[in-house]
């Protein structure tokens, strides 16, 4: 039987490139985005007419605890967890509103524990099993004007390392990564201008590619079962 990963947020950006770079490989996938229903289902189409692997797709808010019971049910025995849905506010905190705050946190580092306590069992039961979980330089350093996104993100790595500590002796890997400015569309809200002068910041001289993430993200699920609880930072040399 082949094996099959969940990923999140798959209709673009890493989580697309985490589909093809696993796709390559040969597993066979369960993706699922928020809305982008059209988007996900060309991204399914190519990945099954090019790799010849079996993949499932579905709308789904991760920050909606029915929702994601719904997708772990469709999506059946899966191997291999890719968190990677996410959402970002950039702003003063003092002009958030709440609903704005649990969006973030919601989304991105409720949905972990969502997904999580629904795919652990069986991995529990196979003794085997990996999870990654998609985080960001800010959960490491804070970013001023992105309170909540810093947040969630530091949420992630801690439950990282918590639940890598948990599921070691039930041989499952959970790791992360910390990804500096990949061009994705979540970038999109920072000018030409902007984005320049980011770049002249980091030492590679550029943002990362979502393939290179994507190629992170399966090399991870292919590392040697010893590697668990670890925050991989992936930034060109930034921070």
């Amino acid at each position: 039987m082949r094996k099959k990963a969940l990923i999140t947020g798959a209709s673009r950006g890493i989580g697309k490139a985490a589909a093809y770079a696993l796709a390559k490989d040969g597993w066979d996938l369960f993706l699922v985005c928020k809305s982008a229903k059209e988007a996900l289902l060309k991204v399914r189409e190519e990945l099954e007419n090019k790799y010849g692997i079996c993949c499932g797709a579905m709308v789904c808010d991760v920050s909606d605890a029915g929702q994601v019971e719904e997708a772990l049910r469709k999506a059946g025995e899966i191997h291999a967890l890719i968190n990677n849905a996410a959402v970002s506010y950039v702003g003063l905190l003092t002009d958030m509103t709440p609903e704005e705050w649990h969006r973030v946190i919601d989304t991105n580092l409720s949905s972990l524990f969502y997904t999580c306590r629904l795919a652990v069992p069986q991995m529990v039961h196979r003794k085997a099993g990996k999870i990654i979980n998609v985080s960001s330089v800010w959960g490491n350093a804070g970013a001023s004007m992105e309170v909540a996104y810093s947040a969630s993100k530091g949420g992630v790595n801690s439950f990282t390392k918590a639940l890598a500590k948990e599921l070691a002796p039930s041989n499952i890997q959970v790791n992360a990564v910390a990804f500096g400015v990949i061009d994705t569309d979540m970038n999109a809200c920072f000018s030409r201008e902007e984005m320049a002068a980011l770049e002249e910041e980091i030492p590679a001289g550029r943002m990362g590619r979502a393939q290179e993430a994507g190629e992170i993200i399966r090399q991870l699920i292919n590392a040697p079962d010893y590697l668990t609880g670890q925050i991989i930072t992936m930034d060109g040399g930034w921070l």
